[in-house]
C-alpha cells in the first residue's frame, strides 16, 4: 500500500489571456491599455486580459474574444496567438499562465467601441511604456516582435486599416510596422505581381497632401496571406 501523501491539496494555476492590442495613429505604431478595475494593480495601465472560463470557451482564441468583446466592446479583430508564459512569480495571486494574443484594431474601430461605452484606451508608444502590473512590459516586447517579424511577408500590417485604403495608406503601415521606408514603384510591383490585392468600385477624395482622388483596394481575402518574399 502507498504511503499517504503528506502534500497539502493539489494546487491548479491560474489561466489568463492577455491580449497585446495595436493601432495606428498619427503618430505611429500605438499600444492600447486600460486601467485595471480590480485588485491587484488596481487603477494602474495594463493589457486588455481575463480568466479562461471553461464552462463558455470552447478555446483559448473564443476566451480572447470574448475578453476583447466584454472589456473592450471590440469583435471581429485580427487575432494571432504569439506564446505563452507561466511560473510562481507572475502574479501576486499565485502560479500562473498567460496565453498572449496580438491584436489589431483600426483606430475608427477604437473611436466607435469608446462611443458605445468601453474604458477609454490609452494609446502608448510602444518605445516608451509606462510602468505596467505583472510582467506585462515583457509580453509586449513578445508580441511587438511577431509583429514586426511577420509584418515584412504577409498581409498582417493591413489589419491595422479599415477595409478600403488607398496604396499610400497601405505603404505607410508597412513602413511603420517594419520600421523602416520602402520604395514606392517597388513596393506596388511587389503587390500587384502578388495578387493579394483589388480594386473598389469607388476613390478616396481629394485631400490638401492628395491633389486628385485616388484608387481604393481592398485585401483579396479578409484572411492572412504570407507571400514567398519580403515586401
Amino acid at each position: 500500500m502507498a504511503a499517504p501523501s503528506s502534500a497539502g491539496p493539489e494546487q491548479r494555476p491560474i489561466a489568463t489571456v492577455d491580449i497585446v492590442l495595436v493601432t495606428l495613429g498619427e503618430e505611429g505604431l500605438r499600444l492600447c491599455l486600460q486601467r485595471r478595475e480590480h485588485e491587484p494593480h488596481a487603477g494602474e495601465l495594463a493589457l486588455v486580459g481575463g480568466y479562461v472560463r471553461p464552462e463558455q470557451d470552447a478555446d483559448i482564441e473564443a476566451a480572447a474574444r470574448r475578453i476583447l468583446a466584454g472589456k473592450a466592446r471590440l469583435e471581429g479583430l485580427y487575432l494571432e496567438q504569439v506564446r505563452s508564459f507561466g511560473g510562481p512569480g507572475r502574479d501576486p495571486r499565485g502560479w500562473s499562465i498567460a496565453i498572449i494574443y496580438l491584436a489589431l484594431v483600426p483606430e475608427e474601430r477604437l473611436i466607435a467601441a469608446e462611443a458605445a461605452g468601453a474604458p477609454r484606451f490609452e494609446r502608448i508608444d510602444p518605445d516608451r511604456l509606462p510602468p505596467l502590473p505583472f510582467d506585462h512590459a515583457r509580453l509586449i516586447t513578445a508580441a511587438l516582435a511577431r509583429l514586426r517579424s511577420k509584418a515584412s511577408y504577409s498581409t498582417l500590417p493591413a489589419f491595422l486599416l479599415g477595409d478600403q485604403f488607398t496604396l499610400p495608406e497601405l505603404k505607410a503601415v508597412y513602413e511603420q510596422a517594419i520600421g523602416t521606408k520602402l520604395n514606392d514603384s517597388a513596393f506596388r510591383r511587389k503587390l500587384m505581381e502578388m495578387q493579394i490585392l483589388e480594386e473598389v468600385d469607388a476613390k478616396a477624395s481629394a485631400t490638401a497632401e492628395r491633389k486628385r482622388p485616388a484608387q481604393l483596394y481592398r485585401l483579396a481575402r479578409r484572411t492572412l496571406t504570407e507571400f514567398d518574399r519580403t515586401v
